[in-house]
């Protein structure tokens, strides 16, 4: 069974339809990634997956599971790293786990060993008694995943899990996240604009523009698809949505703006 598919999923701000018959299916242990300039439709389709956001019409399943009748359980499977800040500067790394692993409901004689494991997982055990404020972005981005993954969810949802850090920082989410594949099987779906970081990661690709999937296939068949096997995902990427890829980096503060300023550009 799939751990996730979509049958002609539609979400329609009055005359705008924002995501337009979205079908995908993903198995469970893929490495998904969902592509697409600024106003695709990715953000809201992840919206509506992870049940935040209710379709216009079409049905979706998560391990099974309703999106629309059976929230509850949809959430109970999935984890989600948004594309804004999740973590508070003004709490500590292991604080911050604390508060998430409670709103998860991880059992209490379980929570202290949930948390201490989450940070040795992504390398932030050094840094557990550290206010997030001065962490780095690439410590951030780690300590949201940690965050996501305390329930031990299924599929885990990564809006742009590297926007705004440097090309190491970048490396070493991509490390941490083959581990989370690796070690627990995890299935990912992840929206990216860096086509190196969707070229090595992902095990399939779905480009959306403007509303709709306009190509779908591995990396190597999205290529071969559009004549030139030797192209660059940069190349198919601009080919069937005619976007731009842009870069960014910094720290907490510089983070936070910058995601702040991507997420109004949705």
């Amino acid at each position: 069974m799939d751990i996730l598919k979509t049958h002609d999923l539609t979400r329609k701000f009055g005359d705008l339809t924002a995501v337009d018959h979205m079908n995908i299916s993903l198995r469970q242990g893929e490495f998904f990634g969902l592509l697409g300039p600024n106003g695709a439709g990715k953000t809201t389709a992840i919206k509506m997956l992870i049940t935040l956001l209710p379709p216009t019409s079409g049905t979706a399943t998560v391990a099974g599971h309703d999106i629309v009748t059976a929230q509850r359980d949809v959430r109970r499977h999935i984890g989600y790293v948004p594309q804004l800040l999740s973590a508070d500067g003004q709490l500590t790394g292991y604080e911050n786990l604390l508060v998430f692993a409670r709103l998860f409901d991880v059992p209490r004689g379980e929570i202290r060993q949930r948390v201490e494991d989450a940070l040795d997982f992504m390398g932030l055990k050094g840094a557990g008694d550290t206010l997030v404020r001065k962490y780095s972005g690439g410590m951030i981005r780690r300590l949201e995943i940690a965050q996501s993954m305390l329930h031990r969810p299924q599929l885990l949802f990564l809006d742009e899990p590297t926007l705004g850090l440097d090309p190491i920082a970048r490396r070493t989410v991509w490390e941490h996240l083959a581990r989370l594949r690796k070690d627990f099987n995890a299935t990912i779906l992840m929206t990216t604009h860096y086509m190196d970081e969707a070229d090595k990661l992902c095990d399939r690709l779905a480009i959306m523009h403007l509303g709709s999937v306009v190509a779908m296939g591995t990396p190597a068949e999205l290529k071969a698809g559009i004549g030139n096997e030797n192209a660059t995902l940069d190349e198919v990427f601009t080919h069937y949505s005619g976007g731009t890829l842009e870069e960014a980096q910094g720290g907490y503060r510089e983070t936070r703006m910058t995601r702040r300023t991507a997420g109004r550009l949705r």
